[in-house]
C-alpha cells in the first residue's frame, strides 16, 4: 500500500491522549487519515495533537473533550468527527483497563465499573459509530492477553476483557451486511500511562519479559502497528477475530504476581483469600 492508503478516510479515536491512542493516532494521519481524538482531558489532548502535528506535518487532527463512558460524550464526538469531511470510516475505542483486586475484596459497583471501563466504553462506541459510517468502515477494539490467559488479581479485568471478544463477534457477525469489519488487538504488558509504575521495578515487570520469547515488554507502537492493519484496506477480509501482539506471551503464561498483591493488600489479606474468607481491608 502507498502512503496515502488512508486518504479521505476520517478516524475517530478515543483514549487519544494515551500512548496506544497517540501512537494510533500518528499512523493513521501518517497514511493519509484525518483524526478525531477524544479524551477527558482537553489539556492533555492539546499537547498530543501538538506532538502529533510535529511528527507528522499537515496531519489533520481534530479534538473532542469528553468521556468514553457517557453517550452524550461520544455521540458529540462521533459528529464532530463525522463533520470534519462528511464522513466516518474507522473507530478505535482505546479506553480501558484495570487493577489488581481479588475477587473476593470486590462487590457488584466494583466489579461492574471494571465491566463498564472495557465494555461499555467500546459498545456506545460501535453502538453510535456504525450508523454514521454511511459508507462501511472498520473498528479495532484493544482486547488484552487477559481475555484468554487467567490473572489471579485480575479478575474482573479478565471478565471484562473475555467478554469484550465475545461482543467483537457478534457485532462483527450482525454488522458485516453493512460493510462494517469489526476486529481487536490483544495486548501483552505494554508501556503506558497506566502500567509506568510496573515498568519501573524490575521485580515486577522482569517475570512478564521472562514469559515473552521475544524477550522485551511492549511500546504503544507495536499495538498501533497492529491496529492500523485491521483499520486499512490490507485487511479487508478479515472480521471477528483479535490477534494477540504480545512479544509470544500466549505462548507461554503470565507470571505469578502474588507478592506484587500480598505488597498491595497485605499478606494477611491475601491468606485469608486462598482460604476463601472474604477480608474487610
Amino acid at each position: 500500500m502507498t502512503e496515502a492508503a488512508l486518504k479521505g478516510k476520517t478516524a475517530f479515536v478515543t483514549g487519544g491522549s494515551g500512548g496506544i491512542g497517540a501512537a494510533t493516532a500518528k499512523l493513521l494521519a501518517q497514511d493519509g487519515a484525518a483524526v478525531l481524538l477524544m479524551g477527558r482531558r482537553l489539556e492533555a489532548l492539546e499537547q498530543t495533537r501538538a506532538r502529533l502535528l510535529a511528527e507528522v506535518p499537515g496531519a489533520r487532527i481534530e479534538l473532542h473533550a469528553g468521556d468514553a463512558g457517557q453517550q452524550a460524550d461520544v455521540e458529540a464526538g462521533l459528529d464532530k468527527a463525522l463533520a470534519i469531511d462528511g464522513r466516518l470510516d474507522i473507530i478505535v475505542p482505546t479506553v480501558g483497563g484495570g487493577g489488581f483486586k481479588p475477587l473476593l475484596m470486590h462487590d457488584a459497583d466494583s466489579f461492574r465499573a471494571e465491566l463498564d471501563y472495557n465494555i461499555i466504553t467500546a459498545f456506545l462506541a460501535v453502538r453510535y459509530g456504525v450508523p454514521r459510517m454511511k459508507q462501511g468502515g472498520t473498528i479495532v477494539l484493544i482486547s488484552s492477553t487477559a481475555a484468554i490467559m487467567p490473572f489471579p488479581w485480575l479478575g474482573a479485568y479478565c471478565t471484562a476483557k473475555g467478554g469484550l471478544e465475545q461482543f467483537l463477534r457478534t457485532a462483527a457477525d450482525e454488522l458485516g451486511s453493512a460493510n462494517v469489519r469489526i476486529n481487536a488487538i490483544r495486548p501483552g504488558m505494554t508501556k503506558s500511562d497506566a502500567t509506568a509504575g510496573m515498568f519501573e521495578d524490575p521485580a515486577v515487570i522482569q517475570p512478564f519479559i521472562d514469559q515473552m520469547p521475544l524477550g522485551r515488554a511492549g511500546m504503544p507502537e507495536d499495538i498501533a502497528r497492529g491496529v492500523r492493519f485491521l483499520a486499512g484496506p490490507e485487511s479487508g477480509w478479515v472480521t471477528g477475530q483479535s490477534f494477540a501482539v504480545d512479544g509470544g506471551h500466549e505462548l507461554r503464561r503470565n507470571p505469578d504476581l502474588t507478592g506484587v498483591a500480598r505488597a498491595i493488600f497485605g499478606s494477611d489479606v491475601i491468606d485469608a483469600v486462598k482460604r476463601g474468607e472474604a477480608p474487610t481491608a
